[in-house]
């Protein structure tokens, strides 16, 4: 994967960049899911954090990470074409 440009600043709050796992095409069965079906997917991996600072605990996933997050977790933003989440560390439910 290209090295991407958006590094989320140190903050409040760690921020951590994720780009989402595509959705399913079909189920376990074979069944082909339209487009219209589709569920967002809850599933993604890091592929930037924002750096640590003296008034924020250290981050604890890393870039590479697959990570679990809520549904309706983070801000989508499309840069060079691809779609990415920028979220608080704390939506994130579990490290795969």
């Amino acid at each position: 994967m290209s090295k991407i440009n958006i590094k989320p600043i140190a903050g409040t709050n760690n921020r951590v960049v994720v780009l989402p796992a595509p959705a399913e095409q079909k189920t376990t069965s074979g069944i082909i899911i339209p487009d219209s079906a589709k569920e967002k997917p809850q599933r993604g991996e890091v592929v930037s954090v924002s750096e640590e600072d003296e008034k924020m605990m250290k981050p604890k996933v890393k870039v590479g990470d697959m990570v679990l997050y809520g549904k309706y977790s983070g801000t989508e933003v499309t840069v060079d074409g691809v779609d990415y989440l920028i979220m608080r560390e704390s939506d994130i439910m579990a490290i795969v």
